[in-house]
């Protein structure tokens, strides 16, 4: 993106979002109401307590076609498994009005783009949500 911000936040979550071929606009709302929810900021005694709306936080989603790479064969990875650019693009767009409809601000990468995401973890706490609950 020739250096230029597209999206930033200050306190919050960066999702990055892969869409593989059976997920929904159910699996969207389901990852959606999941993030917005999820209790792991801490709270005044320290206890991961607090979703990201209690803090006044909000969300940086970045489409992520690459979390779907199968490198169980050989050393190359597959993308089989994720969704065509097309279905990859509505659900990713319905996942980011979801949140929003949720009352948080949400703001995004550039979808198919290639991009350089900073990020500082704090904690470090790294979730994995999956829409089919396999984790």
């Amino acid at each position: 993106m020739d250096g230029q911000i597209v999206g930033r936040i200050e306190r919050g979550l960066l999702v990055l979002l892969g869409v593989t071929h059976a997920d929904t606009e159910a699996s969207a709302d389901y990852l959606g109401e999941k993030i917005a929810g999820l209790r792991i900021f801490e709270d005044d005694a320290g206890k991961m307590n607090l979703s990201v709306a209690d803090v006044g936080g909000a969300v940086l989603a970045v489409s992520q076609f690459t979390l779907y790479g199968d490198v169980r064969k050989g050393k190359r990875p597959s993308f089989d498994d994720a969704a065509r650019p097309e279905q990859a693009r509505k659900l990713y767009e319905h996942f980011v009005e979801r949140i929003r409809a949720l009352g948080l601000g949400c703001e995004t990468g550039v979808f198919q783009a290639m991009m350089q995401v900073e990020l500082v973890n704090d904690g470090p706490v790294t979730i994995l949500l999956d829409s089919e609950k396999a984790f």
